[in-house]
C-alpha cells in the first residue's frame, strides 16, 4: 500500500480513504469469506472492519504493517460475528451433515479446497483458518473465541479429518 495514500487517510481525507478501500476490499472479503458464509453477513463485517480501520488508523505507527493490520481487524470482526452468532462447535461423536449445494469439479485446487471449508460447521471452519490459515495457536485461538484449548486442538482434528474425507469423495 502506498504510504503517501495512508498518509492522507490519517488525515481524513475521503478520496484516499475511498482508494485504500477500493485496493483493499476484495482481499479482504476473501478473509471473511473464509469464515462466514453467508453475504450479507460477509458485507456488514467488511463494513464494520473498514470502519474500523479508517478511524483507528491515526493509531497505526507503522505503516509498512498496514494491510497485516486491516486482515487482523476483519478476521477480528468475523470472530466478533461467531461469537455473536454462538458458532456451534460439533461434538466429536456427531455424524457430519453437509451444507446443501454441491461442490463444482471444475475450479481450480485452491478454490476446491477453500470451497470445502463451507462444508464444515462454523466454529471448525473459524478454528481451522485461525490455525491453518492465520497461524494463530491454540491458546490464542481458545482466549479468540472464549473456548478451552483442548476444545480448540479437538475441532481442528474434526475440521481436518471432514476436510480429507471431503477430497477423497470428491477425488480432488
Amino acid at each position: 500500500m502506498e504510504r503517501e495514500l495512508l498518509i492522507e487517510c490519517q488525515r481524513n481525507s475521503r478520496s484516499a480513504q475511498r482508494k485504500v478501500y477500493e485496493k483493499m476490499a476484495g482481499r479482504l472479503h476473501s478473509v471473511c469469506r473464509r469464515y462466514l458464509k453467508n453475504d450479507e453477513d460477509i458485507e456488514e463485517v467488511l463494513a464494520d472492519a473498514f470502519y474500523k480501520i479508517f478511524t483507528n488508523i491515526t493509531q497505526l505507527r507503522n505503516l509498512d504493517t498496514f494491510e497485516g493490520w486491516a486482515k487482523k481487524i476483519a478476521v477480528n470482526e468475523c470472530l466478533q460475528k461467531l461469537r455473536a452468532a454462538k458458532a456451534q462447535f460439533v461434538s466429536m461423536d456427531d455424524s457430519f451433515a453437509e451444507s446443501s449445494g454441491t461442490l463444482s469439479e471444475s475450479i481450480s485446487f485452491e478454490k476446491d479446497i477453500l470451497s470445502l471449508l463451507n462444508f464444515l460447521p462454523e466454529g471448525c471452519r473459524a478454528i481451522f483458518n485461525l490455525f491453518a490459515i492465520e497461524g494463530y495457536p491454540h491458546k490464542e485461538i481458545a482466549t479468540m473465541l472464549s473456548i478451552s484449548e483442548g476444545t480448540s486442538k479437538s475441532q481442528l482434528n474434526f475440521a481436518r479429518k471432514k476436510l480429507q474425507e471431503l477430497l477423497v469423495n470428491q477425488n480432488i
